[in-house]
């Protein structure tokens, strides 16, 4: 490929950073009237009876197949950003339940949080419960923003890696972000800043973290200051980061591109664990 003279590329991305901004902002009055509908935890499903069998997640076999049923998807819990609410995940949700992942799920935390550490309990407690219902040993968690952050701090610091097969993350401040100086009086705005005390706790050695992490950065993502720390790059950990084109931060949880990453990342990590033969955590 021939790179452009140096105005021709300067063109090309000042047009690609507008095509983003313009999508930021559809996606942004789309949201603000999808806003209420997540307000409220979502209803779970009521527990099965004493000795009823557990639901199980994938296509039912074809009839008359020989051998085991093969295993089931793990369920899917999406964990929102910083002052949003599971609204942003509409499509998201759709979009995997449609592809055989009919145990899709979101968590609200409290708009009053005020600290990852206490946010990343309430998720442990969320996943415990979550694989009670199901009879899964382990979840896939996907988090945009600061969701992916708090995830990351259960899996790494809170011994979450035993429950999290998988996590994805969506313009999550991995090194921290320096966005948005006039939030800095928030709690939560100060721990995603570089050099805060979590941003440091999870740069610590993370030997034998079980979880899988996945993490989708965007060279055009506004909130990420640079966008290169919404890339997860620690020497301990299984990760990989997955580079994306001409999105902005709020476009992430809603691109039909990243929506498809998002399924491709969790099934090549099901066939590693069939290639690996891994044992379920119980």
């Amino acid at each position: 490929m021939v790179a452009l003279p140096f105005p021709f590329s300067l063109l090309r991305s000042s047009a690609e950073a507008v095509r983003a901004g313009a999508l930021e902002l559809a996606i942004l009055a789309g949201h603000m009237i999808l806003y209420p509908t997540g307000l409220v935890q979502e209803r779970r499903p009521a527990p099965p009876p004493p000795g009823a069998p557990l639901a199980r997640e994938g296509p039912a076999p074809p009839a008359g197949a020989a051998g085991d049923t093969p295993p089931p998807h793990p369920p899917v819990l999406l964990l929102h950003g910083f002052i949003d609410n599971r609204s942003v995940f509409v499509l998201l949700r759709r979009y995997l339940r449609q592809r055989g992942r009919r145990r899709v799920e979101s968590l609200n935390y409290s708009p009053l949080t005020c600290d990852i550490r206490t946010a990343a309990e309430l998720l442990g407690r969320h996943v415990e419960e979550l694989c009670a219902r199901t009879g899964s040993p382990r979840v896939d968690v996907v988090g945009h923003s600061l969701g992916g952050l708090i995830a990351r701090y259960y899996a790494q610091r809170l011994g979450g890696d035993a429950r999290i097969r998988t996590l994805v993350t969506l313009g999550t401040p991995h090194g921290g972000t320096r966005a948005v100086p006039l939030l800095s009086a928030h709690p939560l705005v100060r721990q995603m800043r570089p050099d805060s005390p979590v941003i440091t706790e999870l740069a610590r050695p993370a030997k034998g973290c079980r979880t899988r992490f996945v993490s989708f950065w965007s060279d055009l993502d506004q909130l990420m200051i640079p966008v290169e720390t919404a890339r997860l790059d620690h020497p301990d950990l299984r990760c990989r980061s997955v580079r994306v084109s001409g999105v902005g931060h709020l476009a992430l949880p809603v691109h039909c591109a990243v929506a498809a990453g998002i399924r491709q990342a969790l099934e090549a990590e099901e066939a590693a664990d069939d290639a690996s033969g891994a044992v379920s955590v119980a």
